[in-house]
């Protein structure tokens, strides 16, 4: 059983867990109080962009991938995160 928790693959899991759980706080005005969503819509937003990072790298292993690859999934994170910030904020 040890051996399993050890893996960064284990970690990241209940890393992504733990996130999910912080996104549905979040997402049920537990998080920011009532008519406050603009900050709670970009918190998630961060948080979702964060957790799609994660899978990335740890589970489709672009944290070993040439740095050419990475650096575009990197740039796609960074850019989804703006796209969706900018759609929100601004429409």
């Amino acid at each position: 059983m040890n051996s399993v928790v050890r893996t960064n693959a284990s970690v990241v899991w209940f890393v992504l867990c733990a996130l999910t759980v912080v996104s549905w706080a979040l997402g049920t005005d537990h998080g920011f109080g009532e008519g406050h969503h603009l900050p709670a819509s970009l918190a998630i937003f961060v948080v979702a962009i964060f957790k799609v990072r994660l899978v990335g790298l740890y589970f489709m292993e672009l944290k070993m991938a040439p740095r050419p690859l990475r650096g575009l999934f990197e740039g796609y994170c960074l850019a989804l995160l703006g796209l969706l910030t900018g759609m929100f904020v601004f429409a």
